[in-house]
């Protein structure tokens, strides 16, 4: 079976337009989640991690396109060009494209938006990456509610073992929209103030958006720095409720067992785990007991939406390539937002960035309709 990696990399987002400079931002505490008043959004003020229009705007212009573009498609393609370019990858049909999204262009859906309502079908958004770039390739869309990042790692490994691929191009991504701001609102999940996983004050989500984007390798002669080796990974749907989590927390703990099986490592390998935590009740309970059962919750752990909010079916690739920066520079990121214990079960959260020699981490995420998702992963370079 081959091995696979994780390599060159790179993250837009309201907290910087490429990896390095989002990391040393989380690194320095700063958020992205930011009061928005913005009534063609949302009628109410409400907190969320928005990309600043004129610094998208510029930034995409550098690229001098033929055409026009939807912000989550003009935010994607920023995305994959660098790491295109950083990789020197030619785009045969040995190479792949993975996007993952939950919503996709649902922004072209309303009657003020002037692109046409056809870019709203994930198939198109699809094509347009694919056809932007000169992929041969068809372009495979995952929309998994909030486990689509991690899924996106999944597929692309499992392509690229059975010798489908030799490379994958992995891009993640979400926009805040009236539609998402609508739904989460409707379920009572939104925040009033900055949201704080695994805190006993939070009170729910914030909304962010971000495209994300790695390339998958078979090959350890083309890898980033901060490359790291996909060890194993598992997804399980424990189709508890519509929207709410498991109160076992079932579905994720038989994934992290799953992932551990194909990684052959156990609990007293992992080095931190970069968990869901979206700071809603439900689901960090659902969390702490997943882990708690697995003797997990000693391990440092943290959750990255403080600093971006949810950013939906990018969230896992981003957090993802987040923990691989993590593991090259032997720091442990906090989980921003935390000031007290809010679950029945202990957890080692990360409160300070701490430096520590790391190795492997585990990446886990939940969503909508009962999926559950979990990955190990290693450092290349020590």
């Amino acid at each position: 079976m081959n091995k696979t990696y994780l390599s060159y990399n790179n993250i837009v987002s309201s907290l910087g337009f490429d990896s390095p400079t989002v990391v040393q931002n989380i690194h320095e505490g700063l958020s992205g989640i930011t009061l928005i008043e913005d009534e063609n959004l949302f009628p109410n003020p409400f907190y969320a991690s928005v990309i600043d229009s004129d610094d998208l705007g510029k930034a995409f212009e550098e690229l001098r396109p033929n055409g026009d573009y939807t912000r989550l498609e003009q935010m994607m393609i920023l995305s994959v060009d660098k790491i295109i370019k950083a990789s020197g990858v030619e785009l045969t049909d040995r190479v792949g494209l993975i996007l993952s999204t939950t919503k996709g262009n649902v922004d072209t859906l309303d009657p003020k938006n002037p692109m046409p309502t056809e870019r709203a079908y994930l198939g198109t958004l699809g094509h347009i990456i694919k056809n932007y770039f000169g992929f041969t390739t068809e372009p495979i869309v995952l929309s998994n509610a909030c486990v689509s990042g991690i899924l996106a790692i999944s597929i692309a490994k499992r392509f690229i073992s059975q010798g489908t691929f030799d490379q994958v191009f992995i891009v993640g991504g979400d926009i805040v929209s009236n539609f998402i701001l609508s739904g989460f609102n409707s379920f009572q999940a939104m925040s009033p103030l900055p949201c704080k996983p695994y805190c006993k004050q939070r009170a729910g989500i914030n909304i962010g958006e971000v495209a994300a984007s790695v390339l998958v390798n078979k090959d350890d002669n083309n890898l980033a720095p901060e490359a790291v080796e996909v060890l194993g990974e598992a997804s399980c749907n424990d189709a508890n409720h519509i929207s709410g989590p498991s109160r076992t927390g079932e579905g994720l703990y038989r994934s992290i067992i799953s992932a551990f099986k194909e990684a052959n490592v156990g609990p007293q390998d992992i080095d931190y785990i970069s968990a869901h935590g979206t700071a809603t009740i439900f689901n960090d309970e659902m969390e702490a007991i997943a882990l708690n059962r697995l003797g997990l919750d000693a391990v440092p752990l943290n959750s990255l939406k403080g600093y971006f909010g949810h950013t939906l079916g990018a969230s896992g690739l981003l957090e993802t390539i987040v923990g691989m920066h993590s593991l090259y520079h032997n720091t442990l990121y906090s989980s921003k937002g935390f000031t007290e214990l809010g679950v029945s079960q202990p957890l080692n959260i990360i409160t300070a960035p701490t430096v520590k020699n790391l190795n492997y981490f585990l990446k886990t995420a939940s969503g909508f309709g009962g999926c559950n998702t979990a990955a190990v992963f290693k450092k290349v370079q020590s």
